[in-house]
């Protein structure tokens, strides 16, 4: 993932974002190859889009026939590439969600037949046009198929399309009617991974689903993107990302230099672009949100709703002072802090609040899925509350909507941890000293100093065993696994770790991380008294909750006497005025997993009466068993 290298007068140091991998020489691991093959042409005659002109500059592209209840879209084209704002409004009609209305391509569920009218506004050098169309939707067919969802794409980025489970376990075929050729892995007929393709302007790519006699149709706008800097931070594809508050005073910095293939490292400076911390030591909820970007304004919403009803001691609101910018897109899988522009990116799966809003975030698994997969153990994770998962897990085949109370305990969880990254690097306590020209430079001086909290943290408390760091490195860092390492047994490796100070495995993987996962587990225990569960199981071919045995296991290590020292000089650096000792102290003292059954069967450790319903499960909703989570999986490390 984005990597880059800077020459200082010492040395090559080399940043990357909080996730990915490093070979052993400090070359970047690329993502494996996406799809190869190609999607098979369609065959006979299949009618397409017919397309409606107006009286501007701006075109329709319109389905044959639309119906209620099913995934339908408007595509708006002009007739060049140049990028351009979109904002789309129902004028007529039932009330539709409009989740992807900052896009040329509006993908919608009619919720009944009828007809609608929707108005496109669009902003391009400095002129706005404004056009209107209406459509009309006939009643659902009940038995139809549904492929999710329309939408615009990068040229050259991933694409996930998910067909809605009808209860039929036949495989679907899929075959390209028109536009320029998708690559496509199909090992998942109802959810299909491809590849779109460079295109020199912006074009339209029909596919189409076929399970029995049932069929759907889905449409792509693929579009031409400038090329990139030869010395940008980012390589191209990206998401298209816009500021969340469009009056934001930093609206055009946040264009500029947090998320595009155009920023570069010196482009930038701290007078453009300072910390939220060093604008102002105290910000409200609004001043965070002019620092947002966005793919779609619902994660902005979302967001914003969250810190105004989940944040109620202010951490998350003290913790932001020291970021730049917070940016949510579809495409950012897993989440990560970047010194390089002193931003978060957070993975948007940790906020969606409705099944149309789940539908626009893409897919496409993390591309660390295979790292040590010749490994002979597994680490696995959990949020624990009262003898049961802290939060509800939801299958992508369930069409559900979640509260603002469902999504807490993943996303604080994911902002304590990259909010960590954020502090390590730039605590409050420095903003006022940041006399350089930009954040890089003020970064490399403290790291040259090791002024860092978590050099602070490994000067101080080092971790010892170097049998976890070079396990991390394969785990996390896609290194090759040596025939030593791939002869450990669970037990070994329940020797190297559990004598050892680490919170979690993912610790071993950076001095960064090391502090993060502190901070993290600490905090959640502290505030939610939500616990975490680690373990060192066995590593079965279908690994499953069920089917991975614990060797070794905690609830709670975070409450470890042998951390203690730690994980206090980390909450005091971080948040200043806090009394770390006292807290940890307090935190609840860990307990023993049962050696020789399941993980699963590690989800009850000890008998509490009168508990509370977990938050979200007394909604009569059926809970499902959800899969294994692993150490290391929602974060990319941030490295030097």
């Amino acid at each position: 993932m984005r990597k880059l290298y800077i020459l200082t007068a010492a040395s090559v140091l080399s940043v990357a974002a909080c996730g990915g991998g490093d070979s052993e020489d400090g070359n970047l691991i690329p993502p494996p190859p996406g799809p190869s093959d190609e999607l098979a042409l369609c065959s006979g005659s299949i009618t397409g889009l017919t397309s409606q002109t107006t009286k501007t500059d701006i075109q329709f592209w319109l389905e044959s026939r639309y119906r209620a209840g099913q995934p339908v879209s408007i595509i708006a084209t002009l007739p060049d590439n140049q990028h351009t704002r979109y904002q789309w409004r129902q004028l007529t009609g039932p009330g539709v969600e409009l989740v992807n209305g900052q896009s040329p391509v509006l993908g919608m569920e009619l919720p009944q037949s009828g007809d609608y009218q929707f108005e496109l506004t669009v902003e391009r050098a400095g002129l706005t046009q404004t056009a209107a169309v209406s459509i009309t939707a006939a009643a659902q067919d009940p038995n139809g198929l549904n492929i999710r969802l329309d939408h615009q794409v990068a040229e050259g980025d991933g694409i996930s399309l998910r067909l809605d489970d009808t209860g039929n376990s036949a495989a679907a075929d899929w075959c390209q009617v028109s536009g320029p050729t998708v690559k496509v892995d199909l090992s998942e007929t109802e959810r299909p991974i491809m590849s779109a393709p460079y295109v020199s302007q912006d074009s339209l790519v029909h596919i189409r689903a076929t399970r029995g006699s049932q069929q759907d149709d889905v449409y792509l706008l693929i579009t031409n993107e400038p090329t990139a800097a030869s010395d940008a931070l980012f390589d191209p594809p990206l998401a298209r990302v816009h500021p969340f508050s469009s009056q934001s005073p930093y609206a055009n910095a946040l264009s500029k230099c947090i998320y595009n293939t155009q920023v570069t490292l010196a482009q930038c400076t701290v007078n453009e672009l300072p910390l939220i911390g060093q604008q102002t030591s105290t910000p409200d909820i609004d001043t965070i949100m002019d620092r947002v970007l966005v793919s779609h304004d619902w994660m902005g919403d979302n967001f914003k709703a969250f810190l105004q009803t989940k944040d109620p001691r202010g951490d998350f609101v003290h913790l932001l002072k020291s970021v730049t910018a917070v940016v949510i897109s579809y495409d950012i899988r897993p989440s990560f802090y970047w010194v390089a522009t002193g931003a978060i990116y957070l993975d948007p799966n940790d906020l969606w609040l409705t099944p149309a809003q789940r539908d626009t975030i893409n897919e496409a698994p993390d591309y660390r899925t295979g790292f040590g997969n010749d490994l002979q153990f597994l680490m696995p994770w959990r949020y624990v509350k009262n003898n049961d998962y802290a939060s509800q897990y939801f299958s992508p085949a369930v069409r559900v909507d979640r509260t603002l109370d469902d999504i807490e305990p993943d996303l604080a969880s994911l902002l304590y941890h990259e909010l960590a990254h954020a502090n390590d690097f730039f605590p409050t306590s420095i903003h006022a000293d940041i006399s350089e020209r930009t954040l890089y430079d003020a970064f490399v001086r403290r790291n040259q100093q090791k002024q860092l909290i978590s050099d602070q943290l490994t000067r101080d408390y080092p971790l010892r065993s170097e049998e976890m760091r070079a396990l991390a490195q394969v785990r996390f860092m896609g290194e090759t696994a040596s025939n030593t390492q791939k002869a450990y047994l669970p037990a070994d490796v329940t020797g190297f770790f559990s004598a050892d100070i680490a919170s979690d495995f993912y610790a071993y993987s950076t001095p960064q991380e090391d502090a993060a996962m502190l901070f993290e587990e600490a905090m959640m225990s502290h505030r939610l008294g939500i616990q975490r569960d680690v373990a060192v199981t066995n590593a079965p071919d279908d690994a499953t909750a069920a089917t991975v045995i614990v060797d070794w296991g905690q609830r709670g290590r975070i409450g470890e006497s042998s951390l203690e020292d730690r994980a206090a000089l980390v909450l005091e650096q971080m948040i200043p005025g806090i009394d770390g000792p006292t807290l940890v102290r307090n935190l609840p003292p860990p307990l023993p997993m049962r050696p020789g059954v399941s993980w699963g069967a590690n989800l009850q450790l000890d008998p509490m009466p009168n508990l509370a319903p977990v938050s979200g499960f007394s909604q009569g909703r059926s809970k499902v068993q959800p899969p294994l989570r692993f150490s290391g999986d929602r974060h990319r490390q941030t490295r030097q």
